[in-house]
């Protein structure tokens, strides 16, 4: 690939890349002539990701990145890095009245505390070099909320404030930080932390809402792509609605 859209030369950490959006990403950049690093807690899924990406110098290290001492041993392996993609999180659908501290905590500590902590070891340890760009997955739930989605949204919509701010302050590098606001995805996000799927019901009635049909991980790597690539070089601190409505 070239032009605007080439990734060749960058370098790109990707979490929660063996399996759905983090995977296809990773498949699509490689493409694009990217230098791929990948991470995630499966190690089976995250090498047959690593198998399908194009080219050579690419890495992958099991981590799990709410334990400090696997993410600063992932941190140790990261070369100089043109890009950072945050895919790993959880959804776990709960009704408020039956959230409890320890699914708070659960959810947060993935789905937040991971990617802000990540983001700034990498920044301090000087992994990140200017003009870079770092791009965090959100939900267009923080818009349009949904029976069961108080957890999910809000920490979401946490970190869409966080990376506002962090554009705000690494604009002096030239450093991008932006959000992609995805609707419903067919990949395995749907389940919840216990690993029970998404209840049929709810799960129907949360597909009406999308005319042009639920998405796939390939039509949020393309943005995902665009957000990595010179193409948005004048684009930092947004967040891009992918709803398919």
């Amino acid at each position: 690939m070239t032009g605007l859209f080439s990734l060749t030369g960058k370098t790109i950490l990707i979490t929660g890349a063996s399996s759905g959006i983090g995977k296809e990403a990773a498949i699509l950049i490689s493409k694009a002539g990217g230098t791929v690093f990948i991470t995630g807690r499966d190690e089976k899924r995250l090498k047959e990701t690593f198998n399908r990406l194009e080219g050579e110098g690419h890495g992958m290290k099991v981590a799990d990145l709410t334990v400090e001492t696997e993410m600063d041993a992932l941190i140790e392996e990261m070369p100089k890095l043109n890009g950072i993609v945050h895919c790993a999180g959880i959804v776990g659908p709960l009704p408020v009245k039956f959230i409890l501290q320890e699914h708070i905590d659960l959810m947060f500590s993935i789905n937040y505390m991971a990617p802000v902590n990540l983001t700034g070891k990498l920044l301090r340890k000087k992994k990140v070099i200017d003009s870079a760009s770092i791009l965090f997955m959100s939900t267009i739930a923080t818009k349009n909320p949904y029976f069961g989605g108080a957890l999910y949204s809000g920490s979401k919509a946490a970190l869409e404030a966080y990376a506002k701010t962090l554009a705000l302050e690494l604009v002096g590098k030239g450093i991008r930080a932006n959000c992609l606001m995805a609707g419903l995805v067919d990949t395995p996000m749907i389940e919840s932390p216990s690993e029970e799927a998404m209840q049929e019901e709810a799960l129907v009635r949360y597909v009406k809402r999308y005319p042009l049909g639920v998405g796939k991980p390939e039509d949020v790597a393309g943005a995902i792509l665009y957000f990595l690539s010179d193409a948005s070089k004048w684009v930092s601190g947004t967040s891009l609605i992918l709803g398919g409505e």
